[in-house]
């Protein structure tokens, strides 16, 4: 049998399994489609042939409508480092709560909250805080136009920074023009796309073009976690540095996920702009900020700068609420006391990546596994992916993604998304857990291929 005919016939028989397991979900997606787009609140939390709903979620884990248990390898999109729910957190913001959720004025939190970034973030002077991760990369890619005064920003191929217009583009194939309706093409006109991994590329697009800034993520995220080859991010340095740009680093993901550091610690990089997201809000919503030496964070001064057009824009409502930074504070504070849990993360999840690729590879080579630190992407592909345009166009079957999914799903584990299997655990997954991981995927390959 084909192996499409073989992916086939094992997404009807699970399919099977996961209504008879999932029928309040079954339900529950007719009346959310009848006042949320397509049942959810965001595109990827759908999947085939209906999503489970979940009610709770605490540690590892989540529950769905019907009281299904799923070990949760999405955490919140990489939100929660330290699971769901920590106490540490809750009991801070709880306390914190009852002198007010937001206060709308400058306040102590936000002073000592980026006094502690700026000691923990290689490289950085000042912060600023925003509402989400796509908030950061907005102002970030407005503030580096401002300090070079240059038009175009370079990002990668499969590179994802939220939905601002201007870095809307490259994400997906064929990696060129608006991935959304309603976003005119003059929108994106200032944005250039290069493959990951290829310093040819930069360099020509850095010396065709007065170029502001490159932005990207240390390693891709919704790209499928590839890391950077050797020396890759050296000569990305380097060649900012020689044709005047500035490098931004996207952390929204990688930030406090790697390292306390980030990218930057991990990869021994350094970054002009840094953004954040995710974790820096410490699992609150409203989680976002940019950080960077302080020659570039002049630009938002408006005490220097009291004309409002002689600085680069940045504000918002809620921005330095009180939830939102008492959240990221208590845990970033934690993790600045346990540095010791990033050795025995990053160990955990360095021996899981080599399990998951020897299962791989005593399957005919099927797929591979990339990543770095706790990020794990499995693909597959007919090599490994070095760049997102390898991922996405290498592939040697695309319903196995979605038969994946589905497979761990019945199987009592849930990450996002059917298309792209990437995986952000917490640092509260245990190595048993890690190991059902591992057990599963060679069952799954073993019903794929037959052996």
């Amino acid at each position: 049998m084909e192996l499409g005919d073989r992916v086939r016939d094992l997404l009807i028989k699970y399919g099977k399994i996961y209504e008879e397991r999932t029928p309040k979900s079954r339900e529950f997606l007719n009346r959310a489609r009848k006042v949320l787009p397509g049942g959810t609140t965001y595109q990827i939390r759908y999947y085939r042939p209906y999503p489970v709903y979940i009610t709770k979620a605490l540690g590892t884990r989540v529950w769905d409508l019907d009281g299904n248990s799923y070990v949760d390898y999405w955490m919140g999109h990489g939100t929660h480092i330290l699971g769901h729910s920590p106490d540490v957190v809750i009991n801070a913001v709880a306390e914190a709560m009852r002198e007010g959720t937001h206060l709308g004025y400058a306040n102590t939190l936000e002073v000592e909250y980026a006094e502690l970034l700026t000691r923990v973030i290689p490289n950085v002077d000042m912060v600023r805080f925003s509402n989400s991760g796509t908030e950061a990369n907005m102002y970030a890619v407005r503030l580096a136009r401002a300090y070079t005064g240059r038009r175009y920003i370079v990002k990668m191929e499969g590179g994802w920074h939220g939905g601002y217009d201007g870095l809307h583009v490259g994400v997906n194939p064929p990696f060129e023009g608006p991935e959304s309706l309603g976003l005119p093409e003059e929108h994106i006109k200032y944005t250039l796309v290069v493959p990951f991994n290829d310093l040819n590329a930069l360099e020509t697009a850095l010396r065709t073009h007065d170029v502001a800034a490159v932005i990207m993520e240390p390693v891709l995220g919704s790209g499928g976690c590839i890391t950077p080859e050797p020396g890759y991010l050296k000569g990305v340095r380097e060649l900012v540095d020689r044709y005047g740009s500035l490098l931004i680093l996207d952390e929204v993901i990688t930030g406090f996920r790697l390292a306390l550091g980030g990218g930057q610690e991990f990869f021994n990089v350094k970054a002009d702009i840094v953004t954040l997201g995710k974790i820096v809000g410490g699992g609150m919503p409203g989680a976002g900020a940019i950080a960077s030496r302080q020659e570039i964070m002049d630009y938002l001064d408006q005490i220097k700068r009291p004309s409002a057009r002689s600085r680069s824009f940045h504000g918002g409502t809620f921005t330095g609420n009180r939830v939102t930074l008492t959240a990221g504070y208590a845990l970033i504070s934690y993790l600045n006391q346990h540095r010791s849990l990033y050795d025995e993360f990053n160990s955990l999840w360095n021996d899981i990546r080599k399990d998951l690729d020897r299962a791989c590879e005593d399957h005919d080579r099927i797929c591979w596994v990339t990543g770095a630190g706790s990020m794990v992407g499995i693909h597959f592909t007919r090599r490994r992916p070095t760049n997102a345009r390898i991922a996405f166009m290498e592939r040697i079957n695309e319903e196995i993604y979605e038969l994946a999914h589905l497979y761990m799903r019945v199987n009592g584990i849930l990450y996002m998304t059917e298309h792209m299997l990437h995986l952000l655990p917490s640092m509260k997954h245990t190595r048993e857990e890690a190991r059902q991981l591992v057990e599963s995927l060679e069952n799954l390959l073993s019903e794929v291929t037959g052996k």
